[in-house]
């Protein structure tokens, strides 16, 4: 990964224009090719950028990223105040944390929890953009994705509706709905989940495991 702090302006020319005036900014350019531009601040979301397949064009000041369709980024660099590149290696991939990973299992065990007649097609449905953690069906027979969450932020709404999209492609599964299961689930996540036809389910962990009766408790 290469990082270039910077004070540039960029213009983007495609479908849409766009200008960022001149001003300090981090550049981002990863193996794979893409290249990122950031502020310092919004948190990860960049300020613009170019997914792969594209290439990099640097002269003197001005670099050029263009993708296959045409269109690109121009960044005019004004003053380099550093450029350092890093070789990362191999990344082995993101591995769900001990209370994820078993809240997962147990649902994949007991998929009722989610809904009265729901049954389990399979855990870790594949898509091109990886897996979809449960792929069930309910009462109805209808296909229904399940992202599994210890905490349902906004992040894994919008990961799951990446899933939805490529689902609903293939017209054995389609209709699929989506379900985003957690033990606690933000508010924000919430509205943008209800927002997008996301049902969003409580887990209990506790009841899950056995070791909680909701039978037993006086409130």
């Amino acid at each position: 990964m290469r990082l270039v702090i910077a004070r540039c302006s960029v213009d983007y020319v495609g479908r849409l224009s766009a200008h960022l005036p001149p001003a300090v900014r981090l550049l981002m350019v990863k193996a794979d090719g893409s290249v990122s531009i950031h502020a310092d601040d919004r948190a990860y979301k960049p300020l613009n950028w170019m997914s792969p397949p594209c290439r990099l064009e640097e002269a003197p000041g001005v670099w050029r990223v263009v993708n296959k369709a045409g269109e690109q980024l121009r960044i005019t660099l004004e003053e380099v105040l550093s450029d350092t590149s890093y070789e990362f290696g191999p990344d082995p991939g993101l591995r769900k944390d001990g209370v994820e990973a078993h809240l997962q299992e147990l649902l994949a065990a007991t998929p009722s929890a989610l809904g009265d007649g729901f049954t389990l097609v399979r855990r870790e449905y594949p898509t091109a953009i990886g897996p979809v953690d449960l792929l069930c069906r309910d009462a109805t027979g209808a296909a229904v994705a399940v992202e599994v969450k210890r905490r349902g932020e906004i992040d894994g709404v919008e990961q799951l509706t990446r899933y939805l999209e490529l689902l609903n492609r293939d017209p054995l599964l389609a209709p699929v709905s989506g379900i985003l299961a957690a033990q606690e689930i933000r508010p924000q996540a919430r509205v943008l989940a209800e927002d997008r036809g996301i049902r969003c389910v409580w887990l209990d962990y506790d009841a899950l495991r056995g070791m909680d009766d909701a039978g037993d408790r006086l409130f």
